[in-house]
Order: structure tokens, then sequence, then C-alpha cells
């Protein structure tokens, strides 16, 4: 089996996905069979400067260098091979936010994660203007903001893309993007797959007499369907990837994508009534839709797969970095007690402690916002742990009380889609951190979402797996091959994953957990307005 995989590496014959997560950046290699036979990863975390939530771009290129390295090795590792030639690469990053450059490539403005609740009365006039929701961390709102603030830098935009499509850009020298990806940035017309032209008519006028030399087209990337021609590897693409110069130029890259994008593919969820929910430090689920919402519901965004079809979306800032924060309190207790604390052992044995916990968690009540949520009102978020006298405080309440947290505000907009939109899924799929630790999160989400949840074995790969697949989709595809067929014939066949209903106690423990969770939100907002 190794001599196969050395064959095919040294033919060229693979395909590397690299996904810019908010906490790691991933390299993931596959083979002709579309498993994961190397990887690499870097670590790294956004910092809040001047009120933004930014990452600076030579961190960018530091940890895509560093990621890179640490597959290259880990082939070197395993089948005594150098790295040279890769048969097709796909980049994907953290989806939305605001990357504005000059026409000669200078970056104009500090870059705007996703993170940011800043855009409230861009995204408020936008969503009228266009009769369409347009979220905060879309990047039509940070720049109508922008805008609206009167920043300098505005007038100068010769540019604006996401950070998978600057990076693609760097790589290549092509400023375009993946539909899923641009749907983000801007509404999508799923038939022309391109920008709706006709709210591109209503910005455009909009900003008419404000003077500026462009045009919104001007300044937007491309929209590419998935496997469409997206550009190679150019030789100083290839040196910003692989510093010691063993990368080959020429290889072929696939349209950028989102990690929203990345994560349906890695779960088989981008055909109708198919759906997915990654959870790791943010958390959202993504549902294919068979006909158009009944109406505009500002906590349901849509944006589409992949390949261009309709998806609703329901995106949550916040999901584990406060349950992370309290496994790693337990590290440094574990650490001060003379004991060495295992972090992947730790996070099972706490994960698996809440499975003991009253369902209701014993009156415990958590809120995991490091940031503001949209769908409860909130631009800004402070992580609380509460509890009353009587409340029973246990470690396993306390660990249940924590895994509710990071689906409460989920649960809120999946009511909306389920329950008052009367959407049909015959599949969610589950993927991230969250649903390492076998059957937690997994049953935990589906006594959320009150919908069967199934779990793959390659959960835990994510993004840059889902962006390996569609770099092996734009190599591989026959003819007019689409996107679903690919996936369910040649990469998903016979693979099912771990279904799991859910139960009756734990829907009911849930939803007396979420009685507490909405009137509580009042603490919430008093600690955002005293706490600074």
């Amino acid at each position: 089996m190794s001599e196969n995989i050395k064959q095919a590496i040294q033919a060229g014959k693979t395909a590397l996905g690299i996904e810019l997560g908010s906490t790691r950046i991933k390299a993931v290699l596959i083979g002709e069979d579309h498993s994961p036979i190397a990887s690499g990863s870097f670590d790294w975390e956004n910092r809040l400067e001047n009120g933004v939530w930014t990452y600076h771009m030579d961190e960018v290129w530091q940890g895509i260098q560093g990621c890179y390295r640490a597959m290259k090795e880990d082939v070197q590792a395993k089948y005594g091979v150098t790295l040279k030639g890769i048969g097709a690469i796909g980049m994907s990053a953290m989806m939305h936010g605001y990357l504005p450059f000059s026409q000669e490539g200078k970056q104009l403005a500090a870059f705007r994660t996703w993170r940011n609740t800043i855009t409230g009365q861009a995204s408020q006039e936008l969503t009228q203007l266009f009769g369409f929701n347009i979220p905060q961390r879309w990047s039509i709102a940070h720049l109508y903001q922008a805008i609206l603030n009167g920043e300098e830098h505005v007038k100068d935009i010769g540019y604006l893309t996401t950070l998978a499509g600057y990076v693609h850009w760097k790589l290549t020298g092509r400023k375009v993007l993946g539909v899923g990806e641009a749907s983000g940035m801007f509404p999508i017309d799923s038939g022309a797959c391109d920008y709706d032209q006709a709210m591109v008519d209503k910005f455009d006028a909009l900003v008419s007499g404000k003077g500026f030399a462009w045009k919104l087209r001007d300044i937007l990337p491309q929209v590419l369907p998935a496997g469409a021609e997206a550009g190679a590897l150019t030789p100083e693409g290839a040196k910003l990837l692989d510093p010691s110069g063993d990368l080959a130029a020429g290889i072929p890259l696939c349209p950028p994508e989102g990690d929203a994008g990345t994560g349906m593919t890695a779960t088989n969820s981008v055909a109708q009534r198919t759906g997915n929910v990654s959870a790791g430090t943010s958390v959202f689920a993504m549902v294919v839709l068979e006909k158009p919402l009944s109406r505009v519901h500002p906590e349901i965004d849509m944006v589409t797969t992949p390949s261009g079809k309709p998806v609703a979306m329901v995106h949550c800032n916040n999901c584990t970095s406060d349950l992370n924060a309290w496994v790693g309190l337990f590290g440094e207790f574990a650490q001060a007690m003379g004991m060495k604390a295992d972090m992947n052992a730790l996070f099972s044995t706490l994960y698996n402690k809440a499975m003991e916990a009253d369902r209701d968690c014993g009156g415990l009540l958590a809120y995991n916002f490091f940031s503001g949520e949209h769908i409860v009102g909130l631009e800004e978020g402070r992580p609380l742990f509460v509890r009353t006298p009587q409340s029973k405080f246990t470690l396993a309440n306390f660990m249940r009380a924590h895994l509710y947290a990071a689906l409460g505000v989920l649960a809120t907009g999946m009511d909306i889609l389920l329950g008052e939109e009367k959407v049909k899924i015959d599949q969610i799929l589950g993927h991230g951190g969250l649903f390492k630790t076998k059957g937690v999160g997994q049953s935990i989400l589906a006594a959320a979402i009150k919908t069967p949840v199934s779990v793959m074995e390659t959960a835990g790969e994510g993004g840059a797996w889902g962006v390996a697949l569609l770099a092996a989709y734009r190599l591989r595809r026959q003819g007019q091959e689409t996107l679903e067929d690919y996936l369910a014939d040649k990469v998903f066949a016979g693979k099912l994953g771990q279904r799991m209903e859910p139960k009756s106690e734990d829907v009911k423990g849930f939803e007396d957990y979420m009685k507490r969770y909405g009137p509580g939100l009042a603490i919430e907002r008093a600690a955002v307005e005293h706490l600074n």
C-alpha cells in the first residue's frame, strides 16, 4: 500500500488542500482514492486591534509555509519521497471579511475578518435595498460601511477579495473566487452562477454620487463554479508555498472556496435536501434548498454550494472557543497536580463526562460569546458561566452546559428553517472539532436541532480535505460530470457514516436549558455593557 502511494506521489497523482481556519492552518494531501496520505498544520490566532478582529498578511504566509513544510516532512517520513509535484491544489479559508487592495496590489486597510460585528448600519440598509439578507460579516457590508464611515482608502480600491481569494491570487496571478465563497461577498444568481446583476446595479446607483472611479464589478473577483479552470501555480507562487524551491510551478488550482463550501464537500452535502453542521471556532449549518424561503429572515444567510445551488445558512460566530478555554484550564490544574495532561485525552474525558449529566444541566447556564452574535442581537460578547444557589454544580453538568451553549444560537436559527419554513432535510452530517469525541457532540446536536445526525470517519479532516476533493474534481472530472455525482460515486460511495437519532430525553433536556438561555441573554447584555 505504501509503495502504491509513493508511486502516486512521484507521478503527481495527488491533490492538495490547504485551509486557513480561525485557529489552525491545515494542509491535507490525498491520494488517488481521495483518502488523506499526509498532513501538516500550523496554529495561529486572530487579534483585536483598534476594535477590529484581524490577522496580518505576513502571518498568513508564515502559516501557509509552516503547514506545507509540515505536510512535506510527513510525506518524507512516511514514504521516503521529496514532494516536488502535485496533481492539483485547492485553497480555502474563512469566508467573508474585507481585504481591499489598490490597482498596484498594495493592501489599503487591515484585514477585517468574519468575526467583526461593526457593519450594522450597512447590513441593515443593504438588506432593505436588495430585499435580501446581507449579514454584517459579508464583504459588501464591510465595503458599504467603509463608505458610510467616509474612510479615505475606499476611492483607491482596485480589488476587493476574501482571504482565500487573496492567497489564490498570489499563487496564480488570477483574481477569481469559487461561487460558494463569492456568495459570502455579494448575493449570487444561481441560474447565472454569477453576482446578481440587478443587485449590482442597485449598489452602483446607491454610491454613484460618491465620485469613485470604480464600479462594483470592476473590483470584485470573477466567479467560477467547482471544476472550472482557475489558473496554475506561477514560479513566484511555488516559491511562496515552498521556499525550499522543491515544488514545481504549473500545477493547476481549483477555484478557491470558503470554509462553508469545503465543509459541504467534505460531508457530501451538496445535493438538495442534504445539510451539514460545521462546528469549530464558529458553528454553522448549511441546508441545500429545494425551493426559495418564503421571506427574508435576518437570522438566515443565503449562500450557495461550490456548484452554485442555493443554500440556507445559519451562521454563529461562537462555538468551541470557550469550551477549549475551560479544557485548557483543567489541563493547567492537572499539571499543577503533577499529572501529565494529554490534551486529546483531556478533551475526550471531559466530553464523555458530559454524558453523565442531568439532561437540563442541573440548572447551570453558560454563554460562549467571545464576539458578537447577530442572531441574538449582540454586537460584542463576554464569555459567562452562571448558576443559582440551587443549581447542581457538578463536573458533568458543567461540561454539558458548555456543550449546550456551543449550539444554543445555532438551535435558534435552525428552528426558523425546520419549524417556520418547513424545510425538508434527508440527512445532516456533522464535521469539525466538536465531533472528534465519538458520540458526544453528535448526540447533543441531534437533540438541539431535533434531527438525525451522521458523522463520517473523515469528520475530523474538515475543510482542508474538502478543498483537496475540489482540487481532485478539477483534475479528474469526466466531461460534464457534476460535483454531486463525482462526490456520490467516486468519493463517498458506500460511506454513510454513523447515524444517531435524537433521544426524547435529550431533546427535552435541551429545550429546558433553552428556556433559561433566552431570558438569561439579559445577563449577557449587561456584561457587554458593564465589563470593558
